[in-house]
């Protein structure tokens, strides 16, 4: 059987679905040495805005990481599609500020600026499954996202042809005269930062305790650590290898260019329990749920619907819950601090939080869905503001 479909038969509701995420973790600390442990992971099936690392995670990542007190040593569960470069520089700060040994594990996948930020680990978990992606800047023009360094190349061979030829062709006259110097300037930037992020986070922690090499037992000169960083960087950079930004880079890729990856798919019993965790991951994803941060005591979740407004000023928001039983999907209506009216084609919220499954009757406690939306959206919902007065 399945691990998800074990799950599955398990009939968790979210509040289930939370407690067995947490046994997972606490395991996958155990296993680990007792080690910190960190869940900093986005649902790569939404909407790619809000899953991207952005300014909002530095206040997240403050919050979680001062719920952890134990070792000086951490591991970060990471499932990101990327983001801005700008933050992941800042969330790493934070981050190896408080922990001198860091790990990154990775189930499923880390794209982007999820590579450049698996980079400053001590170490990198992977199985065969798991992938890292290209860490080329994308630029937005015309609407369009596209490669910084295949900009720059471009521009490079445009430039070559011109002077070989002594002729401009005149099909890049209207692309050239849509380009200002100012967007090749932030083209090069955005590469240099990419590449500048991985050079020095290689240097510094990854390559730290390479002192020897394995051939003759010579010793690692600073020099030596430097150009391979470098190379690293430069090749994770090259849209020219990787053809695409959201192509997968696996462990034979990343051990081809000379990073050591340890693979936990060696070892059954840490490998069990991270695939649990990550199925489980990708089950708190089925809701409207997007981002996630955890501990093995805390979380913080990051909910895909913003709140609406009726003419009156009453809001309220809509909860997609999904039962644990029969799958059947329900849009439910909480509302906040006043009386919308509900909703076509949704449901009450239950005043217990123990929502009932229209199909086969299996509850569902959403308890933790309901405080984790007041908390995110500072207001309470209507059944609380009501008790409060006393109606």
């Amino acid at each position: 059987m399945g691990i998800y479909v074990e799950y599955l038969n398990m009939d968790l509701d979210i509040n289930g679905i939370e407690q067995e995420r947490k046994k997972q973790l606490q395991k996958i600390s155990q296993l680990r040495g007792g080690r910190d442990i960190l869940v900093f992971a986005a649902g790569m099936q939404k909407n790619s805005r809000l899953t991207m690392i952005a300014f909002d995670d530095v206040m997240y990542m403050k919050e979680i990481l001062s719920d952890l007190q134990g070792t000086d040593k951490l591991d970060i569960i990471l499932e990101t599609p990327g983001g801005y470069a700008e933050y992941t520089e800042i969330l790493v700060r934070m981050i190896r500020n408080k922990y001198s040994e860091v790990s990154f594990i990775v189930p499923g996948m880390a794209m982007s600026a999820g590579t450049i930020m698996a980079m400053s680990g001590d170490e990198i978990l992977m199985e065969n499954s798991s992938s890292l992606g290209p860490i080329d800047a994308q630029l937005n023009y015309q609407g369009k996202s596209f490669s910084a360094d295949a900009f720059i190349e471009g521009l490079k061979k445009i430039k070559k042809e011109v002077s070989e030829s002594g002729d401009l062709n005149k099909a890049f006259i209207p692309i050239l005269q849509n380009i200002s110097p100012g967007e090749i300037q932030n083209a090069e930037n955005a590469l240099s930062l990419s590449k500048t992020l991985v050079t020095n986070w290689l240097i510094k922690y990854k390559f730290k305790n390479w002192v020897t090499h394995r051939g003759d037992g010579s010793t690692v000169t600073p020099e030596e650590r430097e150009s391979q960083a470098a190379e690293i960087a430069g090749k994770l950079c090259e849209h020219s290898t990787w053809l695409s930004h959201g192509r997968s880079i696996n462990i034979d890729d990343l051990r081809g260019m000379g990073l050591e990856i340890t693979d936990y798919g060696e070892n059954s019993d840490l490998c069990d329990a991270i695939r649990k965790f990550y199925v489980l991951l990708q089950r708190t994803f089925e809701s409207n749920i997007y981002k996630i941060f955890e501990t093995t005591t805390s979380q913080v979740y990051r909910f895909e619907k913003p709140v609406a407004q009726d003419k009156k000023g009453n809001q309220s928001i809509s909860i997609e819950s999904k039962c644990g039983k029969c799958q059947t999907p329900s849009n439910i209506q909480l509302n906040l601090g006043g009386k919308a009216a509900l909703k076509d084609k949704h449901l009450k919220y239950p005043e217990n939080d123990i929502f009932q499954c229209p199909n086969c009757g299996a509850e569902n406690n959403l308890k933790p869905i309901r405080l984790q939306l007041e908390q995110q959206f500072g207001n309470k919902s209507v059944f609380e503001y009501n008790k409060r007065e006393g109606k």
